[in-house]
């Protein structure tokens, strides 16, 4: 299944010189694109966490955009402020992802790896990633988390089969206890006439 993506890369001197490498949103589209998905755009941005905002709460207001993945801003610095920047966007966090994430950059960077802010959830129907800005960390993401989970076949359960139903009214059951009931009570009702019906 292929779906629509958007990146952004978060990064001060990128954002300055439009002619700078930029190896980590490389590697993402290269993977998303190999994977059949759709780069729908690609941004980059500074080290601002209200420029941010606004890049990512474009994407998340538009309904061609499944998910969205950003790299770069994740630490400590004073210039660092992606996590900032999207978490009051979210509907709801996915915990798992920066557990999991820092558990796997573990094993190739130590103790480093609780620098990484890295977080994920969900906005308005999206799917957000937000990522360190290392090539390391990108290719770590995408390769033993995010791919598998963009993916219908991985069971027992992915992130794909969720899309339909992150814009699902709060308020509203899924399944409706008294309906049933009703239901059943009608169909009851049914048997019982034409029982009576049949009575001489």
């Amino acid at each position: 299944m292929s779906l629509a993506i958007a990146l952004l890369t978060v990064s001060d001197r990128r954002s300055a010189d439009p002619s700078a490498d930029d190896p980590s949103g490389d590697a993402l589209r290269d993977r998303l694109e190999r994977e059949g998905h759709q780069l729908v755009e690609r941004l980059c941005v500074p080290d601002d966490r209200y420029a941010i905002r606004a890049v990512v709460s474009r994407w998340i207001a538009t309904a061609a955009v499944q998910v969205v993945i950003s790299c770069g801003g994740t630490g400590l610095t004073g210039r660092d402020g992606s996590p900032e920047a999207v978490a009051p966007l979210l509907d709801k966090t996915i915990e798992g992802f920066g557990e999991l994430f820092r558990q796997l950059s573990f094993e190739t960077i130590g103790t480093s790896t609780l620098q990484s802010r890295c977080l994920a959830g969900v906005a308005n129907g999206t799917v957000i990633f937000v990522l360190p800005g290392s090539l390391d960390a990108v290719s770590t993401a995408w390769d033993r988390l995010i791919s598998a989970q963009l993916n219908p076949a991985t069971r027992p359960c992915n992130l794909v089969q969720l899309l339909p139903r992150l814009r699902e009214d709060p308020h509203t059951p899924a399944w409706n206890p008294a309906a049933s009931t009703s239901n059943s009570g009608t169909g009851t009702s049914s048997a019982s006439n034409s029982g009576t019906g049949g009575t001489p």
